[in-house]
């Protein structure tokens, strides 16, 4: 699933590639994808990119409505309207930019192509969605606060304001183990599995750590790892064309989805942990005193 690093990689490409021009169409293509239905999706046809932010995993590709129109009114009082894209990859979405779109508009429900966006100059994106479970949502939307993902999202890791106090007030409530804490989106914005792993091993901590459990000087190292592993991946990205972020996030990672292979750090070999649709990589001399984490599927977790 694209995290912080890579959706916000999106957002400044898309910033570069969209600002000050035309919609011409939208096309959803398959059934589930639009979440919204008012204002309609064809109201950002004739619209023109303002802006593109980010709130957590979400990008939020904004567009003001050609006064007067009928679309106008759709998104609100002419002269202060403004439409927002907001768009959610889920775990195995992604978006492909176009410079050029060639034969005939593509027919709903064939393939992965789950929306397209097309501009004025023939440009545009599709959104694309592998496998058979269909997440990646799509809302058209007045304010981006509509958006019930992104109302209820915490903090964003990236935000200069997000510092070690801050962090440590996000952990003084929460009772739970901290691979789950770093991943709930209305704790902190925009982390996954992935990122989790990569901080947690960072900062050599257990992805079972209890919150209750850490001291002041862990928190300290936990708030450091997060900042230095998401600054550096924002870095690594940064530039990169949409086409090649997913291969530069999978170069760049440490342990997770290197079940098998020799820690970077200590050379032990990196575990793995299964759940039903997930899993979680770690290495067992780096964080968890040597001892191997039993499995979930097991009767008891080893600490």
């Amino acid at each position: 699933m694209p995290e912080v690093p890579e959706v916000e990689a999106l957002r400044a490409f898309l910033d570069g590639h969209l600002v000050g021009k035309e919609i011409v169409r939208v096309l959803p293509l398959t059934v589930n994808v639009l979440k919204t239905y008012d204002p309609p999706a064809t109201a950002l046809e004739g619209a023109t990119v303002t802006a593109v932010a980010r709130h957590g995993k979400y990008l939020d590709i904004v567009t003001r409505p050609a006064s007067g129109t009928r679309k106008a009114r759709d998104a609100g009082e002419a002269g202060e309207a403004r439409l927002h894209l907001a768009v959610h990859l889920a775990r195995a979405g992604w978006l492909r930019w176009h410079d050029a779109f060639s034969g005939a508009p593509p027919r709903p429900g064939k393939g992965p192509l789950a929306w397209r966006t097309v501009l004025a100059e023939g440009d545009g994106f599709d959104l694309t969605e592998a496998g058979t479970t269909k997440r990646l949502a799509v809302h058209v939307v007045r304010d981006p606060a509509e958006v019930p993902g992104i109302a209820r999202l915490g903090p964003d890791p990236l935000d200069p304001a997000f510092d070690r106090a801050a962090f440590a007030a996000l952990l003084g409530g929460e009772r739970g183990r901290i691979k789950g804490v770093l991943r709930d989106q209305r704790i902190i914005a925009g982390i996954g599995n992935a990122y989790s792993d990569e901080i947690l091993h960072a900062a050599r901590m257990s992805p079972y750590k209890p919150v209750p459990n850490l001291t002041d000087d862990e928190i300290t190292g936990l708030y450091e790892a997060l900042r230095t592993t998401l600054g550096e991946a924002v870095e690594r990205s940064r530039g990169t064309a949409a086409g090649r972020l997913k291969a530069e996030k999978r170069a760049g990672l440490r342990v997770h989805g290197r079940t098998g292979e020799a820690c970077p750090v200590c050379g032990d070999t990196i575990r793995e942990v299964s759940f039903s649709d997930s899993s979680l990589q770690y290495c067992p001399t780096c964080q968890t005193g040597g001892k191997p984490l039993a499995d979930r599927r097991m009767s008891r977790l080893l600490k």
